[in-house]
């Protein structure tokens, strides 16, 4: 066998490249030269105590690193080459135009891509955004040669994006054109509604920078990233298929009825349970299922003693066997098989398991020992219980045992890692996670395992490896073309990337407590040597000790680190999928934390959860993405000399509002641009103005005096003189505004629902109570609940009847009664009609209003002060106000005082509350967070 795997290792190396190769500006024979002589640079490194000490380095040793890695381009540790390929990427880079101003609109649109993309398909990694999504938004903010970011690369999708925006083929599969001299084109509506062609970007590869903490993830993103000759590759890994079914073949054959050998596709295994009126074995496939009708059933009956059963009232039956791997007796819930499908003779059969395939399996045993195995223990984690609970408590028990012999003779004569890619599709997925399910009138048709998690079901499909090996290296894509990424591996809040030098951020964090990469990818980690360091891992995880605020910290670390490395004026795009407000909130302050500006949010729909996003009802059912800034050095330098003047509030506006999208459009119809909206804009600018450590100049009623002053308002949105043009001719072609749908869960959220009903139809509290009445369903059981009338008297205006009607109430009469027309304002007639109707003040009464409002809350704060016990009801308004209030009075203790009394989830789910906390606790000192 050993000269077996010498002469593959041979015809691997015939199949390079051959011809000189330039890397780094040094040339080489060919590509597997280049590759020697940095694999051995790399193992000088590797010696340095100091380079291992850098922040996130993967456990393992030096060679699991080195049979990992494929220097300089990907390295399974920190890689020590980018700055060189920073370096040599800039000095590429086209000349600019002088004067030239880098300007781009967030991506605003909602992008919504399939699954169904070979590239996507490849690998079940637990998430990935398709790199078409990507495509458009590295094709939105960069130029050929650019050099783009992701911190958390996962699959590497960002890479691969990056290349394929210089395929042509490619990015008219998008829907662009593309012009002979490389000029990308998207179709728009143009003043007069019709559709035009325009340039928005240049046909050419941008150079991608890829970095996660998990060498699995990085492993599979060179897979997917790195130039090879797919023919020669496929190749040598159906030879090393081939070789492992010619000694290993008879271990997946059943006996036909002629008995003459099949070959098994599939095996279906059971749990065993207990029963507990006679102590028979109940195997749950036999006494559970309705075979006939494809049902599990929720009562079934003990087929020896016909006790009535129901699976929670059984106890599992044990196993105690000895396990040579691990030299000691091991205790597992017991499984057995009970239906084999087979081929014989281009033919599918289904059987019981007979007494000689359990011979077979018995035999299978004593071979285990004698192949070399990867002996990995499942650490005890926050998913991985789910196994050891059943007495899995090393990655091989996860597997059937013929199907670990396969898997372990494969990867031993796969010389060359590169080969391995087809070995990390199969790992995590072909294992005792698979669940059995009933399809199209077939028990075994479909199935497969519960995403993110460690689930083992009762009723297991056992598949045939080699087969699903072949079906894998029929689903690799690789590419042909000579675009090279730079790969490292390592912690994203500490990278060799120079300052201010980045174009582009595209990055997909971890979700909180969603996904625990670290536990999940311990499986292909076992198979490739190195793995994880989770001391640096950004999730929420009770193994770990990390919870909300440990979680905030070290995704801030990070965007502070992006923030470092991103040039002034460019952007980052965060996709994010979250099924909690908390972590939602959690993610915005982090990116505000670090410096960024957030301008859009919109939704990327992946049209594939993960297993807990699809059953949990409160889950977001699309992907959200969050365009933030890094300020451009010239307002950065200005708003040090004017933060403590109100010019500097209106500089930071503008500045603001350049970088906000125009227009947002759903399919014809123009939507409503909320951060456009005078209050998201006032908060943005507090946010600001807190981070930066200075008080807030302005109230929020001389800052809507101030904007409309200043700015222009269209549709309650405000916009600087050369965009209100554009918006006023995209609203002539696509008529009707779309006004965003309000949830009601709070005072906030009541009041913007009332303004904006009041807003489009004065009306009377008769009218409005019933609406308002329907919306409570969602009302936050920790937010005290203000009666109707008190929300209209601190924020609206009643007409009373007496003096001229008010313009808005006179202009929606006027508009909706044609007897009510060119009437005087003062006339009986429309003033009977306006009696009683609310309305939503103009600026000069909002200010009155808003100043009686000021005081009401900040009384009721003071009663929370002088409260000793925690706070279950209360009003979230009052909070806001009263911490804004101690902000400007640099009062933090009354701030960290009363969060204290808040609980913690609503803490964690206000953004503003949140911001005011953390800023007090860090000028404290800290102690407090």
């Amino acid at each position: 066998m050993e000269q077996l795997r010498l002469d593959l290792h041979s015809h691997e190396k015939n199949r390079e490249h051959s011809g000189p190769v330039t890397c780094l500006g040094m040339t080489f024979e060919n590509d597997e030269a280049r590759r020697a002589h940095f694999t051995e640079e790399l193992r000088k490194k590797l010696q340095d105590p100091e380079f291992r000490k850098i922040e996130g380095f993967p456990i393992g040793s030096d060679e699991d690193i080195l049979n990992l890695s494929d220097p300089p381009y990907y390295t399974a540790c920190p890689n020590p080459w980018i700055a060189d390929f920073i370096a040599e990427w800039e000095a590429q880079k086209r000349e600019q135009p002088e004067g030239n101003q880098y300007h781009r609109e967030p991506f605003a649109a909602d992008v919504s891509e399939g699954k169904y993309d070979p590239v996507y398909r490849m690998h079940p990694y637990h998430t990935k955004v398709p790199h078409k999504a990507i495509m458009r938004y590295i094709l939105h903010y960069t130029q050929p040669g650019d050099i783009v970011f992701d911190g958390f690369c996962g699959t590497g999708m960002t890479g691969v994006a990056a290349r394929l925006c210089g395929d042509r083929a490619e990015v008219l599969a998008l829907g662009y054109q593309v012009k002979p001299d490389g000029t990308i084109l998207q179709e728009e509506l143009d003043e007069n509604g019709k559709r035009v062609w325009r340039p928005f970007s240049k046909l050419g590869a941008r150079k991608a920078i890829l970095n996660d903490l998990s060498p699995a993830a990085t492993y599979i993103s060179s897979s997917y990233n790195t130039p090879a000759d797919g023919e020669s590759l496929k190749s040598a890994i159906y030879k090393v298929i081939d070789m492992v079914e010619e000694r290993w073949g008879w271990l997946f054959e059943t006996t036909h009825k002629n008995g003459k050998k099949g070959k098994i596709n599939s095996v279906i295994w059971s749990d065993v349970f207990v029963c507990p009126e006679c102590s028979a074995d109940i195997v749950f496939w036999e006494n559970a299922v309705d075979i006939e009708n494809g049902k599990v059933l929720d009562e079934f009956e003990c087929s020896e003693c016909g006790a009535n059963l129901t699976k929670r009232s059984i106890e599992r039956r044990w196993t105690t066997s000895y396990d040579p791997l691990i030299g000691k007796s091991v205790t597992q819930a017991k499984q057995v098989p009970v239906r084999i499908n087979y081929v014989f003779g281009g033919k599918k059969y289904d059987k019981k398991a007979s007494k000689d395939d359990l011979e077979l399996l018995d035999n299978i045993a004593s071979y285990e020992h004698n192949i070399e195995h990867p002996i990995t223990e499942i650490i005890d984690g926050d998913k991985t219980g789910e196994a050891l609970k059943i007495g899995f408590t090393h990655v091989h028990h996860l597997y059937s045992t013929r199907n670990y012999i396969a898997l372990s003779e494969f990867k031993n004569l796969c010389k060359d890692s590169r080969l391995w890619i087809p070995l990390t599709i199969v790992a995590f997925r072909i294992t005792k996670r698979y669940g059995l399910t009933y399809q199209s009138g077939t028990w075994g048709a479909g199935g497969g395992p519960q995403n993110g998690t460690y689930y083992i079901p009762s009723l297991i499909k056992e598949l045939n490896i080699l087969r699903m090996l072949r079906d894998a290296v029929e689903k690799i894509v690789f590419h042909s073309g000579q675009v090279r990424n730079c790969i490292t591996t390592q912690s994203s809040s500490k990278v060799a990337i120079p300052d201010n030098i980045l174009d582009y951020v595209f990055i997909d964090p971890p979700f909180g407590s969603n996904l625990n990469y670290s536990e999940l990818n311990l499986v292909w980690e076992s198979w490739l040597g190195a793995k994880t360091n989770n001391k640096e891992e950004a999730i929420e995880n009770k193994s770990q000790n990390k919870g909300s605020v440990e979680y905030r910290d070290l995704m801030t670390r990070c965007f502070q680190e992006v923030y470092r490395i991103l040039a002034p004026g460019r952007w980052m795009t965060i996709e994010f999928s979250n099924t909690k407000a908390s972590v939602w909130n959690n993610i915005q302050t982090s990116i505000t934390d670090a410096g960024f500006v957030i301008a859009n949010v919109s939704a990327l729909d992946k049209k594939k959860g993960s297993f807990n996003a699809q059953t949990n009802p409160t889950s977001v059912k699309q992907d959200l993405v969050i365009s933030a800034y890094k300020p451009n050095g010239g307002f950065e330098e200005r708003f040090q000399k004017e933060a403590q003047t109100e010019e500097g509030v209106w500089d930071f506006v503008r500045t603001h509002l350049k970088y906000l999208p125009v227009t947002k459009q759903q399919g014809a119809l123009l939507q409503f641009v909320p951060e456009r909206d005078p209050r998201i804009l006032f908060d943005q600018m507090v946010a600001y103005y807190v981070r930066k450590g200075y008080p807030v100049p302005i109230s929020s009623q001389e800052f809507q005096n101030g904007l409309a002053l200043r700015f222009i308002e269209r549709d309650g949105m405000f916009f600087l003189p050369d965009q209100v043009a554009e918006y006023d001719r995209k609203k002539m072609t696509s008529g009707e505004l779309k006004q965003m749908s309000i949830f009601v869960s709070d005072e906030a959220s009541a009041i913007q629902w009332l303004r904006q009903l009041i807003k489009e139809k004065p009306q009377t509290f008769s009218d409005i109570n019933p609406q308002f009445m329907q919306q409570l369903g969602g009302w936050s059981k920790n937010e005290a609940q203000l009666d109707l009338r008190e929300l209209l008297n601190q924020n609206f205006l009643c007409y009373d009847g007496k003096g001229p009607v008010p313009e808005q109430i006179h202009a929606y009469l006027s508009t909706n009664w044609k007897e009510l027309r060119n009437l005087p304002k003062e006339d009986p007639t429309l003033v009977a009609k306006a009696r009683d109707r609310w309305y939503v003040p103009d600026p000069n009464k909002a200010g009155d209003l808003e100043k009686l409002r000021e005081k009401a809350l900040l009384k009721e704060f003071e009663e929370y002060k002088e409260v000793k016990k925690k706070l279950k009801v209360f009003r979230l308004e009052a909070v806001r106000a009263g911490f804004k209030k101690a902000w400007q009075e640099r009062d933090y203790a009354v701030i960290v005082a009363v969060a204290d009394k808040i609980p913690n989830n609503v803490l964690e789910e206000d953004p503003k509350l949140l911001m005011w906390y953390d800023q007090a606790a860090t000028r404290m000192g800290g102690d407090n967070s």
